[in-house]
């Protein structure tokens, strides 16, 4: 089911998610499928839950040739549950981010170029994944969410961030996660 996604200002984004403490149950199944169905309905890149109001610790993300990141590198489909997230190295790298909690905006956000993400599919099975670029600017977004955390509170000049359409008036970028 498509779900209406919060959007910034609604006191719940601002909220740390609880863990999930039983996986391959039905409850969760059924918020999978309904992250799912409004990421691929929206066109994003990405999706916490607590963006449709649910406080887990759950995200999911994935990016095929989207002509909104025409030259982002694949990210594979992945439902991370109770990620843990560490920089490798101290490099940051820029790049311009949007959010389906702050539609209409987007702004230049400084991340950790590398990292390691740990945690668990929706059976409880394992994940461990060393990443870096765009696949770790993903990681590193959705999880802020789960820490209450929404990209414009990382923006530190605020002379590239502004309404998408007037910053790139050529260009049909969406507000993506």
């Amino acid at each position: 089911m498509i779900r209406d996604v919060l959007r910034m200002g609604d006191p719940r984004l601002l909220q740390v998610s609880r863990p999930v403490e039983a996986f391959g149950t039905p409850e969760l199944h059924a918020l999978l499928q309904d992250m799912r169905d409004t990421m691929a309905h929206l066109e994003g890149a990405g999706l916490a839950a607590p963006q449709i109001g649910v406080g887990l610790r759950v995200v999911i993300f994935g990016v095929h040739a989207n002509p909104r990141y025409p030259d982002a590198a694949e990210v594979p489909d992945t439902v991370l549950v109770n990620p843990v997230v560490e920089p490798i190295g101290e490099e940051m790298e820029e790049g311009w981010e949007g959010c389906l909690s702050v539609p209409g905006l987007r702004g230049v956000v400084a991340r950790y170029r590398r990292l390691r993400y740990r945690g668990f599919d929706e059976e409880g099975g394992p994940i461990d994944r060393t990443v870096e670029g765009f696949h770790a600017r993903v990681v590193q977004h959705e999880c802020d969410h789960l820490d209450g955390i929404l990209y414009p509170m990382r923006i530190t000049d605020f002379s590239r961030f502004g309404f998408t359409d007037t910053l790139f008036p050529d260009n049909d970028f969406s507000d993506n996660d």
